[in-house]
């Protein structure tokens, strides 16, 4: 019984439901494999200029051009010593030089000219920095913060000197209590001093 066909309804005969079933089913999978999407995925066409490079074609075709041309150009060279009486120089005592170098040494000579010419302007240029105002400036600075502040100036450079001095590596526990006991009457004097 298990391996009979049940359908989800109730039929009259079970072999032609399950026919039936099978074709709808088929009918079904077949419109699912066929289906087209409803978006067009599929991406724009290459244009033809682009897949078809027109000037590269050309210049590979004048390169050909100039190879068949050297190629005959040789081949009539070589047929002129076959033909001549065999005296050939084969010892091939030549100094490899370019066709361009008169050119490539001109225009190596104008660029140093140039940079040159750029480099003499560069030197004779004054500076526009105005180091003289930028001190005077500063100073003015300095006295107007040495106006308005609590503490002089020179009052906290002598701290951090001291401060400096007083962390440095002992060389003797002698020195470093005579340091401290300095130290701390100057630091007594000072804060005797802020106070009248």
């Amino acid at each position: 019984m298990h391996r009979s066909y049940q359908p989800f309804k109730p039929v009259t005969n079970r072999y032609l439901q399950q026919r039936w079933d099978q074709s709808d089913y088929e009918s079904h999978r077949y419109k699912v494999s066929s289906a087209l999407p409803t978006v067009d995925t599929s991406g724009s066409r290459t244009p033809a200029h682009v897949t078809l490079k027109l000037k590269k074609l050309q210049l590979q075709e004048e390169r050909l051009s100039v190879i068949d041309r050297d190629n005959r150009l040789l081949a009539s060279k070589l047929a002129n010593i076959v033909c001549s009486k065999g005296l050939v120089d084969h010892k091939n005592q030549y100094q490899s030089r370019s066709l361009n170098a008169p050119k490539r040494s001109q225009e190596l000579l104008s660029v140093s000219r140039q940079n040159q010419a750029i480099y003499q302007r560069i030197l004779a240029r004054q500076s526009e920095y105005r180091r003289r105002l930028w001190l005077d400036d500063w100073e003015k600075t300095h006295h107007r913060l040495d106006a308005i502040s609590r503490y002089p100036r020179e009052l906290t450079d002598k701290r951090k000197l001291q401060r400096k001095v007083k962390f440095a590596p002992e060389e003797g526990s002698e020195r470093f209590s005579s340091s401290s006991n300095t130290s701390s009457s100057d630091r007594r004097d000072r804060h005797r001093d802020l106070k009248h």
